[in-house]
């Protein structure tokens, strides 16, 4: 069974068959954090993912994926709202979908990172790392055809 919430016209869903893979592809080349993303390496990160499509009056208008092993850790990943739709409080039914899902419930720790939606997630549980001296990264500089890496 797919997992779906929805609130008036808006739906959130889990089902990959309702996603517009290339409309996704082209806001998040627009993106600061995944900027000349190839398309085929965004098929593949939610072919790997449990992957979240908002759908305002029938259009898709924002995503989201999370990265999990099911039973302790999650990572939150390419969380978007296309501009036009913005406030209308759509990142927030997002967030409690995600939060929500079944197969995401118990998990020890989930982790993303933002450069401007601190307040959002706040609102979700999310915090500042508490022991950052503990965490350490990988980052491939160039990855996506010539980003830096940040």
């Amino acid at each position: 069974m797919v997992f779906e919430a929805r609130e008036g016209d808006t739906l959130i869903s889990c089902d990959r068959q309702k996603l517009d893979v290339k409309r996704i592809h082209a806001f998040l080349t627009r993106s600061y954090w995944a900027e000349r993303v190839s398309l085929e390496l965004v098929e593949r990160s939610i072919e790997n993912s449990i992957p979240f499509g908002v759908y305002a009056g029938g259009d898709q208008v924002g995503f989201a994926r999370v990265i999990s092993d099911r039973a302790s850790y999650a990572y939150l990943a390419d969380v978007y709202i296309e501009e036009a739709y913005r406030g209308r409080g759509l990142s927030k039914l997002l967030m409690r979908a995600v939060m929500g899902h079944p197969e995401l419930q118990g998990l020890r720790r989930w982790i993303l990172g933002t450069r401007d939606a601190h307040g959002l997630y706040r609102q979700f549980g999310f915090t500042e790392l508490q022991r950052p001296e503990r965490w350490m990264e990988k980052a491939e500089a160039g990855l996506y055809q010539g980003e830096d890496g940040q």
